[in-house]
């Protein structure tokens, strides 16, 4: 058994999270992950014109009717998400109103934007006061960024390095690199490692350097119980580390799939280009770019449509139940760490 300030945070049995892929739908992996022991999320829902509030508060729903486990889930906060700040209010007003859900909810995950957003509307906080467990943890791609969390006061740093699929930041710094940079500066907030974690190896490696736990993608996208559709999924195990590639999204640089579709964009170098970009685009121009990320829903085209993925597709070789996948990380950490201990003399 593996313990670490975050298993402990949430009282859960393993140091494993899934990591937020909205637009998409990720209500079984959260069920199974949480049921596995680790820590499920709901992604940020709002495909096909749906109202975020809404598919957010039936998913939560469903999470606690198969599930008695701790689960999560994730906001994107950013500039361009103008759902945001209404899903904000209108989901810690509703985990208040459901007492299973209040019980069970106890991750609240912002990112792609402000840390402050989530935890300074009114109902979060009355949440806070009703008796909730609930902590706030923000994604951090680069450390001004994890400094500026520290700042507004989060309960913990979800730091994730270029290597993982969906946004990342223009910095470009590895996990590696970006966690030992946090734990540097930050070394007493909890944090969580994400972007290119896929194995047990992995997992020891950033529990060693301090992280409580980390949060996987690409991992349980390649699992039996993913919403993805199978042709999705079954490009994973083939691929190769650099089958991905970094291009233009609707936040800022996303690693995607190489595929016709990221061939034909383009990667912005900074922020003042992405937001002098953006100026330029009219809402049917950003309509219009959505529906390539929903390609694959509606018509199952992974070779037009926005693929997220990351460079961990290069160790992963099958589609797994997550049952069998958490347990073998965990298998494998174990054993990295007992070894690693013999080293010390």
């Amino acid at each position: 058994m593996i313990k670490t300030k975050i298993t402990e945070m949430f009282d859960i049995k393993v140091p494993i999270f899934l990591a937020p892929m909205g637009p998409f739908y990720t209500t079984e992996m959260a069920v199974a992950i949480s049921e596995a022991g680790g820590m499920g999320i709901l992604s940020h829902t709002n495909m096909y014109g749906r109202d975020s509030f809404e598919e957010m508060k039936k998913n939560m729903e469903y999470v606690v009717e198969h599930t008695d486990k701790p689960f999560g889930f994730n906001i994107r906060t950013g500039r361009m998400q103008l759902d945001a700040s209404p899903l904000c209010k209108k989901i810690s007003k509703f985990i208040m109103s459901n007492p299973k859900v209040r019980e069970q909810c106890v991750y609240a995950l912002t990112s792609a934007g402000s840390s402050k957003m989530l935890p300074e509307t009114k109902n979060f906080i009355r949440l806070r006061e009703s008796g909730s467990q609930i902590k706030h943890f923000h994604v951090a791609p680069a450390l001004w960024l994890a400094d500026k969390c520290v700042s507004s006061g989060v309960d913990g740093l979800v730091v994730t390095g270029g290597e993982g699929g969906g946004h990342q930041s223009y910095e470009k710094v590895s996990s590696l690199v970006l966690l030992e940079q946090v734990m540097q500066k930050h070394p007493d907030v909890p944090v969580i490692a994400c972007g290119g974690f896929a194995t047990g190896e992995g997992v020891a490696a950033a529990l060693t350097m301090g992280a409580g736990a980390v949060a996987m993608g690409s991992r349980f996208i390649a699992s039996k119980e993913s919403e993805f559709p199978d042709n999705y999924k079954n490009i994973v195990p083939p691929a190769k580390a650099s089958d991905t590639v970094l291009v233009t999204g609707f936040l800022g640089p996303i690693r995607l799939w190489r595929n016709n579709y990221a061939l034909h964009h383009s990667l912005v170098a900074s922020k003042d280009e992405k937001l002098a970009e953006e100026k330029e685009m009219t809402m049917v121009d950003v309509l219009k770019d959505g529906k390539f990320y929903e390609m694959i829903y509606e018509t199952g085209n992974v070779d037009d449509g926005a693929v997220l993925l990351g460079q961990s597709i290069g160790v992963i070789n099958k589609i797994e139940p997550i049952a069998d996948i958490i347990d073998s990380l965990v298998k494998v950490a174990e054993k990295c760490l007992k070894k690693g201990s013999t080293l010390v003399q």
